[in-house]
């Protein structure tokens, strides 16, 4: 049966908060897993007055109105990504709420101060970043008693381990380091968050991910995201004959030398053949103007998650990642296709120097517990 159909229950109003492309991915994906329809088009417009509260105990039920809060950033390529997203929600019926939320210095007074009354009302609140301050921040207000973290890429599988030890939030590439100030200042607010996303008898916690979670806190639900919407609504492509490489971050995280990624990129596409580059959102204009013209990559700066790219294509018949969320979910989005998924290992000799330790530990572990995919030794660099 059809998750949509069948279902009668309470009506429940449920907030989701999202600052990335792939996080409100995410969120469709749970929404159409779980049944959740969009709203009437005469409704879309205004917020109803009435909650009427589902019992205690009670699990989402089919029908329940779900609004979209985008917790905007500042830069352009993600803001981009992030509107055609928003299109798509609304397209699936849903109600989208565009925050500035960083649009100044009085941005977040005014955002919270906006978002104050809803989170009063919610009784379900989903979350694509636990580790946001934003977010953490907005779950000292809400008296919801289901919380719902989506994927948000590689940081929930580390979410999910820090939560089952009892551990401050910190992400994965920071961890290891010394706090800063600011750090310090917010450490009530996270340990606040860290308590509320904590199930206790009162409060449901549920992680919704494609990424592979080894240790499961007491009481939280894990729901495997199997792309199932991504996968209806898109494809399935048509396939060329040369390989893509997938970009990466992890130069702007300051985790990989920039010297030593380039000429992995470049050895990587010479040996398999590779013609173009999806650029990750995050990487610099710099760093992308020397790739282009090193390897004679084509440069692609993609305005949608590359789940959704991949899927509508085209697409090379190999893809070529470094360690990084997709070499979980692209083999998900791409089931049935026939299109490789290639991971090479980061080099420990790559790392800079500032580098958390955990770095390598980590980013071994993505790579080694993706499924589905061919695993590629670190290339050799001259």
């Amino acid at each position: 049966m059809s998750p949509r159909a069948g279902h009668t229950g309470h009506s429940a109003r449920t907030l989701a908060f999202v600052e990335s492309p792939v996080q409100l991915l995410n969120v469709l994906e749970w929404a159409h897993l779980h049944g959740l329809q969009g709203a009437p088009p005469d409704a879309l417009t205004s917020v109803p007055a009435q909650i009427r509260r589902s019992p205690a105990g009670a699990p989402p039920q089919a029908g329940a109105e779900l609004t979209l809060v985008v917790l905007s950033p500042t830069d352009p390529m993600t803001r981009g990504q992030l509107r055609r997203m928003a299109d798509l929600a609304r397209d699936e019926g849903y109600r989208v709420r565009w925050e500035e939320a960083r649009g100044g210095t009085t941005a977040p007074f005014h955002t919270i101060g906006g978002l104050a009354g809803p989170l009063r009302r919610a009784e379900r609140i989903v979350m694509g970043d636990p580790f946001s301050r934003y977010v953490q921040l907005l779950l000292t207000i809400t008296r919801a008693r289901d919380l719902v973290v989506v994927d948000d890429g590689t940081a929930t599988m580390e979410f999910v381990a820090q939560l089952a030890r009892g551990e401050r939030l910190v992400r994965w590439h920071r961890k290891g380091g010394r706090p800063g100030p600011r750090d310090l200042l917010f450490a009530p607010v996270s340990s606040s968050a860290r308590r509320r996303l904590t199930p206790s008898e009162h409060r449901r916690v549920e992680v919704f991910s494609s990424m592979p979670v080894t240790e499961t806190p007491d009481g939280v639900t894990v729901t495997a995201n199997d792309f199932a919407w991504t996968r209806a609504r898109f494809g399935p492509p048509r396939i060329t004959t040369s390989a893509d490489m997938v970009g990466t971050s992890l130069v702007e995280t300051g985790v990989v030398d920039g010297d030593r990624y380039l000429a992995a990129v470049q050895s990587l596409a010479r040996a398999h053949g590779a013609t173009r580059y999806f650029a990750h959102r995050r990487e610099s204009t710099d760093k992308l103007h020397r790739l282009a013209t090193d390897t004679g990559l084509e440069i692609v700066r993609p305005d949608l998650p590359l789940e959704l790219i991949a899927r509508r294509g085209p697409i090379g018949r190999t893809i070529l990642s470094f360690p990084s969320t997709v070499v979980h979910t692209l083999p998900l989005a791409l089931a049935g296709t026939g299109v490789r998924v290639a991971v090479c290992d980061i080099d420990p000799t790559w790392l800079t120097e500032t580098a958390s330790p955990r770095a390598q530990g980590f980013l071994s572990g993505v790579t080694g517990t993706a499924r589905d995919v061919h695993r590629l030794a670190a290339v050799g660099l001259a």
